[in-house]
């Protein structure tokens, strides 16, 4: 039998919502993401920190991961640190930070080693394809699950440029700098106007 949201459920979900996570605590999670994440951290960040924590809803994961890809650097270690950031501060981005690069930098390390002395395998040449085809899947799984929200809403602005950007970059080849440049300050007006009209 499915259970009805009501306004009483609603505060109870939210007086059951888990309390800022600690330093040690974004150490240990991000860690756990790094170590899980072959071929990509971003499929298990979204899944501890929306699906198995709840410290983000999924509209506040989307939002801050957009805003990670117009920081300079990789889009996941700018997630680590807005997100450590946004719970304790500086320390907080630093313990996040640490938990992500840090466990893979060691593997990453002794796997270099590794390589350099065995690299010219061919099973084990197999074996990196079979990995890269696993890693295309798991974005194309993590891709579809940030879209959802989106199209619950049924927002025909945001879905017009999502389709419209996806045609420039993906499909024309425009370059990502110009297309952003025309994107960022339409989106923005866009958003500003639709709430200015509800309000």
């Amino acid at each position: 039998m499915a259970l009805i949201d009501t306004p009483e459920r609603e505060a109870e979900d939210a007086a059951a919502a888990p309390a800022a996570p600690g330093l040690g605590e974004l150490f240990v999670a991000f860690a756990k993401m790094s170590l899980a994440g072959f071929g990509g951290v971003l499929v298990w960040a979204r899944r501890v920190i929306v699906d198995q924590r709840r410290w983000m809803t999924a509209d506040e994961f989307n939002e801050t991961f957009a805003l990670c890809h117009f920081l300079p650097g990789p889009n996941i270690v700018n997630l680590s640190v807005v997100f450590g950031s946004r719970f304790r501060g500086i320390p907080g981005a630093v313990a996040a930070f640490a938990g992500l690069l840090g466990p893979p930098l060691l593997i990453v390390t002794l796997l270099a080693v590794l390589y350099a002395h065995y690299g010219e395998l061919e099973t084990l040449r197999r074996i990196l394809a079979g990995v890269s085809y696993a890693a295309i899947g798991l974005l194309f799984a993590v891709v579809f699950r940030m879209l959802m929200p989106l199209l619950r809403k049924r927002d025909p602005v945001a879905i017009g440029l999502l389709v419209a950007v996806f045609v420039a970059v993906g499909v024309l080849r425009l370059p990502m700098p110009w297309v952003l440049a025309v994107a960022v300050p339409f989106s923005i007006a866009a958003t500003y106007l639709l709430r200015r009209r509800t309000a």
